[in-house]
């Protein structure tokens, strides 16, 4: 199933690594209020993978100064992620990472959100769920292609723009940029201002 955005995002629940290396039940539904930046991707102990994982860490303050939680999802264990977080990144572990890890090993979750790859490991899939649970941007790499963590950031101020001023984000608008007006007038008035 290809999961379109606009929808209601699938929800979940299933045995997740948190920040604090306990091992809990997380469901997807009890961050409503708050928007998340739900993240796929193949397997622990594998290559492309730990550079993302550490990058959405080492950027997890911004995600925070925004109010939005971020949670990475793949089809491993819940034992398998501790084991990752508990190899230091110099022995190909991931170390300490303050964001939850969840396990699909049923691949239910990828497979919900369209992500799951002849049925065995997830695509390198993006979704970014505002607080009423609604799926609002969403992003699918293939295997070898990693994500940019910015421009996940810069997803995250559109939406929050958005939802702030009622304008819509042009292209390549980053945050302190000027928005549009959602009408022929407001689109006019914006591409006569920058051309």
């Amino acid at each position: 199933m290809s999961y379109q955005v606009t929808r209601k995002a699938p929800d979940f629940t299933a045995k997740a690594v948190m920040p604090n290396n306990s091992i809990t039940e997380l469901t997807l539904s009890s961050y409503r209020g708050k928007p998340v930046v739900l993240f796929f991707y193949p397997l622990d102990f594998t290559f492309v993978c730990p550079s993302e994982i550490i990058a959405f860490d080492k950027a997890l303050g911004e995600f925070k100064k925004r109010g939005v939680e971020v949670m990475g999802v793949s089809v491993d264990s819940e034992f398998t992620h501790l084991a990752w977080k508990n190899t230091p990144r110099n022995n190909g572990g991931i170390g300490q990472i303050n964001y939850p890890l969840v396990s699909d090993l049923s691949k239910n979750i990828s497979r919900d959100y369209g992500v799951l790859l002849d049925d065995t490991v997830a695509l390198r899939g993006l979704f970014l769920i505002d607080k009423e649970g609604i799926v609002r941007h969403a992003v699918i790499n293939d295997l070898p292609l990693g994500r940019n963590i910015a421009e996940a950031l810069r997803m995250v101020d559109a939406l929050q723009f958005f939802e702030k001023y009622g304008e819509v984000c042009p292209a390549n608008w980053k945050e302190g940029e000027q928005g549009m007006k959602p009408t022929a007038a407001g689109v006019a008035e914006y591409l006569a201002a920058h051309a």
